[in-house]
């Protein structure tokens, strides 16, 4: 297969792992850069230039697309599409995911555990909010945050009204969310390639700080996931459509709660913690996708 990866950057380690896992499958690979595309809309006949270059014949598309770009780079996933070459997560998956009050209003309709959450504009509505998620504590979130970014703990109802404040002055939406204590600080993150979670962690916080991210300096460890917590993940990968992706979920009292779903999940720390080899999954479901592709797909591609 053709193969492209849309990312940023060429070295970084999630890049670099799935470039090397579709070589050793005998694949050809290129990183392009999403920015650098150029979007060309005409009457029945889609285009993509790269660097100014009409872009060869591709099979298929593995998107690695930042939040800071997700606009630009679901425009450039769209234009594949509709091209006819097989996206692993396609455009309207990925953008259900980036938006975390869509993809929690999508979750909540389905049988799948979550926190208690609210979304407000109107400053003088806080303390009702945080009733409602019988709070404080309560946890308050960027609606577009990644990685621990945009996300407070705000002990009192007056800590929550500042950092919404704060927030609404740089014209930010947010979510006010029921702190789930009993969680420790420590979260769980389940690879989901397809129909099958292929690696799981639990990442510990360190002293003092409630979001696990491992850049944060939060440790992990390689976890066997209990089948409630296994359908958890499959399940909000599938409701968000996506055939990859990154289930973090918290253990409470009420069972597994879905915290984010992320449609790029980074592979450095699972595939470290775990010993698994994550990308050579994603390669082989790559594989079996277009392999099962229907032939309009395939009659549907073009040079370019």
């Amino acid at each position: 297969m053709r193969i492209v990866i849309l990312s940023r950057q060429a070295n970084l380690y999630s890049t670099r792992a799935l470039v090397e896992a579709a070589r050793k499958r005998g694949h050809s690979v290129r990183v392009m850069d999403t920015l650098q595309f150029d979007i060309r809309v005409s009457r029945r006949q889609p285009e993509l230039f790269y660097q100014g270059e009409p872009v060869e014949q591709v099979d298929a598309v593995i998107p690695r697309i930042g939040a800071s770009i997700t606009f630009y780079g679901l425009a450039v996933v769209r234009q594949f599409e509709m091209m006819g070459v097989f996206c692993l997560n396609e455009s309207q998956a990925i953008a259900r995911s980036r938006d975390k009050l869509r993809s929690l209003q999508i979750l909540s309709r389905h049988d799948i555990g979550l926190p208690p959450t609210v979304y407000t504009r109107m400053a003088e509505h806080v303390p009702a909010c945080i009733d409602r998620v019988e709070g404080p504590p309560v946890v308050v979130k960027l609606l577009q945050g990644t990685q621990g970014i945009g996300v407070v703990l705000a002990e009192s109802a007056s800590a929550a009204n500042s950092v919404i404040q704060a927030f609404h002055g740089l014209d930010q939406n947010i979510l006010i969310q029921k702190f789930i204590q009993e969680a420790k600080g420590s979260d769980i993150r389940a690879l989901v390639v397809g129909r099958k979670v292929v690696a799981a962690m639990k990442r510990q916080a360190v002293a003092g700080e409630f979001r696990s991210n491992i850049h944060r300096g939060g440790t992990a460890k390689k976890i066997r996931l209990t089948a409630e917590y296994r359908r958890t993940a499959l399940a909000a990968a599938r409701v968000l459509g996506l055939r990859v992706a990154g289930v973090d979920m918290i253990e409470s009292k009420d069972g597994p709660m879905v915290m984010e779903v992320n449609s790029s999940p980074g592979l450095e720390g699972i595939q470290k913690t775990t010993g698994i080899d994550v990308a050579d999954a994603i390669i082989e479901h790559l594989e079996h996708e277009v392999a099962l592709a229907s032939p309009s797909r395939n009659q549907r591609r073009r040079k370019l």
